[in-house]
């Protein structure tokens, strides 16, 4: 019997080497079915277990952007200058006080090589107005609210 080349992935050791070896693949430059082959399997691989032991599920997207941001070393005046978008606003959006919109999403998505979904789910904004309301559920509203005594 033919021993395998690839297992399951079963250890974050394993799961290292295995992404070593899948971006050594991809940038090969000789390219035919055994390798697209292969490439396709370490994928699975390394899909699944992603699946199984991604921190990203409870993550909202403003956390998964700063972890980004920290993998790539990109800083916030880069940020700023890939979405085409101020310093600020992006400071903005990453202490919670501007969502993030569709375009900036899109740009985000495309740049990090990840789907969408990541920076679509919903979190919440602080506003500065409401910051002293205990109530999550009027956090962010922007209405003036009068305490009655």
């Amino acid at each position: 019997m033919e021993k395998l080349k690839y297992k399951v992935i079963k250890s974050e050791k394993q799961y290292d080497e295995y992404c070593d070896v899948l971006a050594e693949l991809v940038a090969s430059p000789r390219k035919n079915k055994e390798l697209s082959d292969e490439i396709e399997l370490l994928t699975l691989l390394i899909e699944k277990w992603d699946e199984s032991h991604s921190t990203f599920k409870d993550a909202n997207p403003i956390e998964i952007l700063q972890y980004l941001m920290a993998e790539n070393n990109l800083k916030a005046t880069e940020l700023a200058a890939m979405l085409g978008i101020g310093k600020s606003l992006v400071s903005d959006m990453l202490h919670y006080r501007r969502g993030l919109s569709k375009e900036n999403i899109r740009k985000l998505a495309e740049h990090f090589k990840v789907s969408q979904e990541l920076f679509n789910r919903p979190y919440k904004l602080i506003s500065p107005l409401n910051a002293q309301l205990k109530n999550a559920s009027v956090m962010n509203t922007t209405k003036e609210l009068k305490v009655v005594r």
